[in-house]
């Protein structure tokens, strides 16, 4: 019988919704528990910001930050209505939204898939929404 290798059992890449917000802002979306983990705690940059729906079930949003730029406020509420968007407050008005750096999101010591810890959010209220897109 042939011996199996870990190597095997890689970690297909997480499945992701893409976004294109403006010229160099790409706002990421998990799908699944899993797909969320990966992209929070291993595909996101420490300057990069992470999104969540307060108090709701909804996808990890990552939106990517270029090296030495920094987002205004209406690219953070973009992303943040993305997050909103792929939430169960998806019908809801208005919709607190966490955002924090992806530096300070950490996963605490055996918690389910897709959950994790945030430190030094900020909340943001937004209607959800994807982009429009240009045509």
């Amino acid at each position: 019988m042939p011996q199996t290798h870990p190597s095997q059992y890689r970690q297909a890449p997480p499945r992701v919704f893409e976004y294109i917000l403006a010229p160099n802002w790409v706002v990421l979306a998990g799908r699944t528990d899993m797909d969320n983990d990966r992209l929070s705690l291993h595909m996101a940059a420490p300057n990069d910001w992470w999104f969540h729906v307060r108090g709701q079930p909804g996808s990890h949003v990552i939106l990517r930050v270029p090296k030495g730029q920094e987002p205004d406020r209406a690219i953070l509420k973009m992303a943040a209505a993305i997050a909103a968007y792929h939430s169960k407050s998806r019908q809801g008005g208005i919709v607190p939204v966490s955002a924090t750096r992806a530096r300070y999101v950490t996963k605490p010591h055996g918690a389910k898939p897709g959950t994790v810890q945030i430190r030094k959010e900020i909340v943001l209220k937004v209607r959800p929404a994807l982009p429009q897109a240009e045509g």
